[in-house]
């Protein structure tokens, strides 16, 4: 019975065999035999809960080994990526290394654009474009011009053609701006010019078209026509050329007479081919027989071919009228291009003309209206004669030009540079100006006004007031007695007088008076400095103000004009009621200008709002609409309901 309650240890064969010797075999072999069935049954059973127990740690092993699998694999890619990432960081600081230890952009010694070694490599430039443009096209149509001077044609054109070379290169070093400095760094330079469309031209021009001559002949010169592309070299010259020149007018006219006889040249070569195409003396319209001797020389071929050109180009006509159908048509299309070149160029003259005598132009109607004015308030003959000759000797000497509308078109930094190489010198003269700020000086130099006077013209007169400084230019003045004859002293260029009497020192005997007679001897030119405009600088300038005053006391005291009584007295009561009138004024200005400005604010801020409030409006949805109020019911209607 012990070993039937314990079914499980059945399948233990070795404790079974340890009992046969004991006696006790039979009944075990009994209960055996008795429940096999029920033994094996609960064999197979344990045997099959035990597999499935095997399956599913089997299968949680699996899958525990791929997921182990699979954070190794992420954890390879992380390190991967880290790797990589690594890498391309070195790499990097290495290119930046790199980058840093490579030397500085290399720079050259460029051509600047602005200076004169640039202005002469184009005048070297536009003498092969010059020699191309005029000589290819005669040498291809007049055959002897090109076989009787073979070689030196030859040794001009490798000539040109190394030129040519030369100005690529030199392209290659010549500057830009950029951002205002000149690039002087050769790859830049290099690469700005080959991405040009400049560069295409100039590398068109110079193909080595002279091998065809092995082809063709070294009867066929217009081989060498790409050269002509060169042509805005000669243009650039020119234009260049009339920037730095005094006498652009003339340049222009000559540049223009210089294109008609390229143009009658070039039609003059051409009426040479066709003449020679249709055949020579074929009809009375094409040149004549070159057999004739009078008619064979190269000279007459050329003059007589430029003679029916220029006949034919101005329309002057006198030429002998046409035969074939294709002469007529090439007269026809001489007579067009004639018309629209010569009218272009004929406007073109005119207006240079114009512009030319413009000048003169105005000052003439100046002193015509002065001469209306002169006759119809009938003005001494005496006095419009010192007029006229004023006037003349503004023009002959070229004093003419208003100098604040020459140079009102530059800026106010390059108008005082102008100021100061012109009169800087001459304001440093007058004592009381030699030890002021340069600032000061500056302004003062822009308000210097130039005068010119004629002679028995007095600039100033005793008792006058002081109003005005000035400083002699050129010229001669006399200080004369009140007769006007008798001279005392002779001023001449950088003399300078009235410098105190517009400072307006206290305690000054002379006040701010003319203390002397001054006259022109002969025609003056002066420079002007008012009070005005030297208060108006000595604002920004209070030391300097201070310093002028102390000078111009120093000078009276000299003189013996200075009551020192009077200049101890503090500063005049006159002055402080002119300076609190000013600032009154100055306060009223201020006032109506906010008053105005307030004014505008309120309008605006009106407008404003009703702009508002129609926008407003307009964008505000539709009101909606109330529902109707329900109607009553009538208490026949409710009982009809209720039965």
């Amino acid at each position: 019975m012990v070993w039937r309650s314990t079914p499980h240890l059945t399948g233990s064969k070795a404790v079974g065999c340890g009992f046969h010797g004991d006696g006790l075999a039979p009944p075990i072999l009994d209960n055996m035999g008795e429940e096999p069935a029920q033994v094996q049954g609960v064999d197979g059973d344990a045997q099959r809960v035990t597999a499935g127990v095997l399956l599913n740690a089997n299968a949680n092993n699996n899958d525990s080994e791929d997921e182990e699998k699979k954070q190794k694999k992420k954890k390879k890619e992380k390190k991967e990526k880290k790797e990589r990432k690594e890498k391309k960081e070195k790499e990097k600081k290495e290119k930046k290394q790199k980058e840093e230890k490579k030397e500085a952009p290399k720079e050259i010694t460029v051509i600047d654009p602005a200076g004169n070694t640039y202005y002469q490599w184009l005048f070297v430039i536009t003498l092969p474009v010059m020699y191309n443009w005029t000589l290819i096209i005669a040498r291809a149509c007049f055959e002897e011009l090109q076989t009787d001077y073979l070689v030196f044609w030859f040794f001009l054109d490798f000539v040109c053609d190394i030129i040519y070379l030369v100005d690529m290169i030199f392209r290659t070093r010549t500057g830009y701006l950029e951002q205002g400095l000149l690039v002087k760094d050769e790859q830049k330079l290099r690469d700005r010019y080959v991405q040009s469309f400049q560069f295409k031209l100039d590398l068109v021009s110079i193909i080595p078209t002279d091998v065809l001559y092995g082809v063709l002949g070294v009867t066929y010169p217009e081989i060498r026509l790409n050269r002509l592309l060169r042509f805005s070299r000669m243009l650039e010259f020119f234009q260049r050329t009339e920037t730095r020149t005094n006498y652009s007018n003339v340049l222009r006219i000559s540049n223009l007479v210089m294109y008609i006889v390229i143009i009658i040249h070039w039609n003059a070569c051409l009426y040479y081919s066709f003449s020679k195409a249709i055949g020579f003396g074929a009809d009375r319209f094409v040149y004549p027989d070159p057999s004739d001797p009078e008619f064979g020389r190269l000279v007459r071929k050329y003059a007589y071919s430029m003679y029916w050109s220029t006949l034919t180009l101005t329309t002057i006509g006198e030429t002998p009228p046409p035969v074939e159908n294709s002469e007529y048509f090439f007269v026809v299309t001489d007579f067009l291009v004639g018309v629209l070149i010569f009218a272009t160029i004929v406007g073109n003259v005119g207006s240079m003309i114009t512009n030319m005598n413009a000048a003169r132009a105005d000052f003439q109607a100046r002193i015509d209206a002065i001469k209306q004015y002169m006759s119809f308030r009938k003005v001494t003959k005496d006095l419009e004669k010192r007029i006229i000759k004023w006037f003349d000797f503004l023009w002959t000497n070229k004093k003419a030009v208003d100098e604040r509308e020459v140079l009102k078109f530059l800026p106010d930094k390059l108008r005082a540079e102008i100021a100061i190489n012109v009169h800087l010198d001459t304001l440093k003269k007058v004592r009381i100006f030699a030890d002021c700020e340069a600032g000061l000086l500056v302004e003062l130099v822009l308000k210097l006004q130039p005068q010119v006077y004629s002679p028995g013209d007095y600039i100033c007169k005793k008792g006058d007031i002081g109003r005005e400084m000035y400083i002699i230019k050129e010229g001669k003045l006399a200080v004369v007695a009140d007769d006007g004859v008798t001279q005392f002293v002779v001023l001449s260029d950088g003399s300078y007088f009235g410098e105190i009497s517009i400072l307006a020192i206290k305690g000054s005997k002379a006040g701010n008076r003319r203390t002397a007679n001054i006259r022109s001897i002969g025609y003056s030119d002066l420079f002007c400095l008012s009070k005005d405009d030297l208060m108006e600088a000595l604002t920004e300038y209070p030391d300097a103000k201070a310093m002028l005053e102390e000078k111009g006391q120093q000078i009276l005291m000299k003189d013996g004009l200075l009551d020192l009584e009077v200049a101890a007295q503090g500063p005049d009561p006159r002055e402080t009621e002119e300076k609190v009138d000013r600032m009154t004024s100055m306060l009223d200005v201020l006032q109506t200008r906010y008053a105005r400005l307030l004014a505008e604010h309120k309008a605006t801020q009106s407008k404003l709002k009703h702009r508002i409030t129609r926008l407003e409006k307009k964008m505000a949805p539709p009101p909606v609409e109330a529902p109707p109020p329900p109607t009553p019911e009538l208490p026949i209607a409710k009982e009809e309901e209720k039965k």
